[in-house]
């Protein structure tokens, strides 16, 4: 069962965890960030619970096959022995009139052991065979959210990567901004530069120096949600792989998607509730026995006494729902549009599947071309600055020309930072739609 291969992973990957734990500040790569949440993730554990409940569920189904075993013990005592009317006639007094009687001892005792077994039972067979179905549905269902953890952990370490780079052309460009304006300080000592030169550039330098906090605030709250979802503790020191692994991926070859196994599953599910509505009309045989002692005692000397008699019956029992008000017909009819909407549904899933893997491959072309071509001007972005830094020490460039040249290595940086997030999220996407996640 499902089950079972989980815990042996789950074993394997524990072991990849503890030795993990004693490594301070690490560096993760996604893979062990996914095998971690293969044993950490409390969604996941709960669906590893919620596999093991639908088993137990199914063996209890099965167990209405099993021979029912019942045994029952009954002391009463009577302070008044219960009254019957017999017909006079019988000790020869007139027909129509009665006489009160007491008949029994007051010491009354009863024990049996009682069995039954059912011999066709159509709605036990129908419970049988959905909760098996049932159980498919939680083993996909956890697939499910294996996947749903795969996409969620792939996409926020995307973004912390995403983040450490724009962290890096930030740390750059201040560097840069630094150096312009250690430039101008030189440049104004000489009486070349304007005070409000050197104003410029310190309000450049001080809105560098504030998106940088903003990013590293931004980065920390990624990387808490990243741990947050992995399932350990917030406060763990961790660190990512800096390098994006941006590589143009080739098609991929289409699988059936979960959500579409998902929904025949659930139609085989639905069916199977139909079929059991409908066969609840069929009659059910069962056979049953019961062997036991029936004692009474007498506590009145000089006759008191207490004896027993045993008591056993065997017999077999036919049950067949002949009218319920037409409430099996109301489940039967509503079980059937059920039906319809599942068939609605899954067109709807493939169509809507197809659709988005379309999209998904030209959203990936236009952000391959679009890598390309911002690696290509964050290059020339750079020269160019380099360049009019130069000229600006010979005199030739003023601050204007500083200023416009470092927003076009900027907007050329966040550019290529862009084209990365759509690609590798596309990427993902695209995984996702043709079954390749994983």
């Amino acid at each position: 069962m499902l089950v079972s291969i989980h815990k042996l992973r789950v074993v394997l990957l524990v072991v990849i965890c503890f030795v993990a734990a004693f490594a301070s500040a690490k560096v993760w790569t996604l893979e062990q960030c996914i095998d971690t949440a293969l044993v950490k993730n409390k969604t996941l554990q709960m669906s590893r619970t919620n596999i093991a409940l639908g088993e137990e569920r199914h063996k209890e189904a099965t167990g209405g096959l099993i021979p029912k075993i019942m045994v029952s013990a009954d002391y009463r005592y009577y302070i008044d022995q219960p009254t019957q009317l017999m017909p006079a006639s019988i000790f020869g007094g007139p027909v129509g009139t009665f006489k009160e009687a007491r008949f029994g001892v007051p010491h009354n005792i009863n024990a049996s052991a009682q069995v039954s077994m059912p011999l066709y039972n159509p709605q036990v067979y129908g419970a049988i065979k959905t909760t098996k179905i049932a159980t498919e549905l939680n083993d996909l269902q956890y697939e499910k959210r294996e996947e749903q953890v795969y996409f969620e952990i792939s996409n926020l370490y995307y973004n912390a990567q995403i983040i450490s780079h724009q962290l890096t052309f930030i740390g750059s460009n201040l560097m840069n901004t630094k150096r312009v304006l250690k430039n101008l300080q030189l440049v104004k000592e000489q009486g070349l530069a304007k005070n409000t030169d050197l104003m410029k550039m310190q309000l450049q330098l001080d809105q560098l120096t504030n998106l940088k906090e903003t990013v590293l605030s931004k980065y920390d709250q990624v990387m808490n949600a990243l741990k947050f979802t992995l399932g350990i503790p917030i406060t763990d020191k961790m660190e990512i792989e800096q390098e994006i692994q941006f590589e143009e991926k080739s098609d991929y070859t289409t699988h059936t998607t979960l959500d579409i196994r998902l929904v025949k599953t659930q139609n085989r599910f639905l069916e199977s509730e139909l079929s059991t509505l409908i066969n609840s009309r069929l009659p059910s045989l069962s056979v049953y026995g019961a062997y036991g002692t029936t004692g009474y005692g007498y506590d009145t000397k000089p006759n008191d006494f207490l004896k027993f008699f045993p008591v056993s019956f065997a017999g077999v029992q036919l049950s067949y729902p002949l009218f319920n008000g037409t409430v099996t017909q109301r489940k039967i009819n509503q079980k059937k549009l059920e039906l319809k909407n599942n068939a609605l549904q899954s067109e709807l899933i493939s169509e809507q599947n197809n659709m988005q893997i379309i999209n998904a491959r030209q959203q990936k072309m236009v952000a391959t071309t679009s890598v390309k071509t911002a690696n290509f001007q964050i290059k020339l972005a750079q020269s160019i600055y380099d360049q009019t830094v130069l000229q600006q020490k010979q005199g030739t460039a003023n601050l204007t020309d500083i200023l416009l040249v470092d927003n076009s290595l900027r907007e050329s940086q966040q550019t290529y930072l862009s084209a990365i997030v759509d690609y590798l999220k596309a990427d993902l996407e695209h995984k996702k739609l043709t079954g390749n996640i994983k």
